[in-house]
């Protein structure tokens, strides 16, 4: 018997590519831990008041689509009449009632003054470098040469290929790694032109000086209680979007991942080698 020799051969290293530049990395980074402070300081000033409301008004005894607290110790959600236990998880803290427990909130103590300073603070730390960074990738061409979807990419054939590929853990190697795929693209883009533009006018909007100067904003999204709802709505999107990528960054090989994103060097994956054949004299 004689085994083929392609297993003795030595596979080439795959090449390291510039994969992404300065402006990027350094965005990425103060966006990221921008939007981690501000998501735990949203929580410690959202245990002030564990209800959601559509519309102009709420309070206590009004009807909220949204309830976050606890039944003794044992907490619950109430989402739209439909009550979901929660354990210990939420509801509840060994502070006493919390919607989010301190170890999700900062600061860690009920404190809705201070939640609120770093809240303010950091939200200006995104919308001045999410501005920055939009004007960056309109003029250098990003948006539209890197995260614009191709119309190949937007058939929906592609995209349902693209989606059973990442059910299917297989990830894009050799040039096609190059590229964000049009999964990627589109929950950038969601991010860039839809979560971070959102989030900052509701914010605006639950602001009494903000609907003084700019009213249309309470028309905009039907009321300050309304836009407290698509705030909390826009940071479950980034608590989604975070968990995603941080998942799909360990699958994808989480040092090659981290080395593109703080130093711009990308190793790009090679595709799995076929099995080695075997031949057999006869007999």
């Amino acid at each position: 018997m004689e085994h083929a020799n392609a297993d003795n051969r030595m596979q080439p290293e795959a090449p390291l590519i510039y994969r992404t530049k300065l402006p990027v990395r350094i965005w990425h980074w103060i966006n990221a831990f921008s939007i981690f402070v501000m998501l735990m300081s949203g929580m410690s000033i959202f245990n002030a008041h564990p209800r959601l409301y559509w519309g102009q008004y709420g309070a206590n005894f009004d009807q909220p689509w949204l309830v976050i607290g606890n039944h003794g110790d044992r907490g619950f959600v109430n989402l739209l009449g439909l009550e979901l236990p929660a354990g210990g998880l939420l509801g509840v803290s060994s502070e006493g009632a919390r919607a989010f427990p301190p170890l999700l909130t900062i600061p860690s103590h009920y404190d809705l003054a201070g939640g609120r300073e770093w809240h303010f603070f950091f939200a200006w730390v995104l919308a001045i470098s999410a501005t920055l960074f939009l004007l960056y990738a309109l003029v250098s061409r990003h948006l539209q040469r890197d995260l614009a979807l191709t119309r190949a990419e937007m058939r929906p054939s592609h995209l349902w290929h693209d989606i059973k590929e990442h059910a299917r853990l297989r990830f894009p190697t050799g040039e096609a790694a190059r590229r964000y795929n049009p999964l990627q693209k589109i929950a950038y883009l969601a991010v860039i032109l839809i979560l971070i533009p959102t989030v900052i006018l509701t914010g605006l909007t639950m602001s009494p000086t903000m609907n003084a100067a700019w009213p249309w904003l309470l028309d905009l999204f039907g009321g300050r209680q309304s836009a407290r709802s698509i705030h909390f709505l826009c940071a479950l999107g980034f608590a989604a979007f975070i968990a995603v990528h941080l998942a799909m960054v360990v699958l994808a090989g989480p040092i090659n991942e981290l080395r593109s994103m703080i130093t711009g060097w990308y190793r790009l994956p090679q595709a799995k080698a076929p099995a080695a054949t075997t031949t057999e004299d006869a007999a």
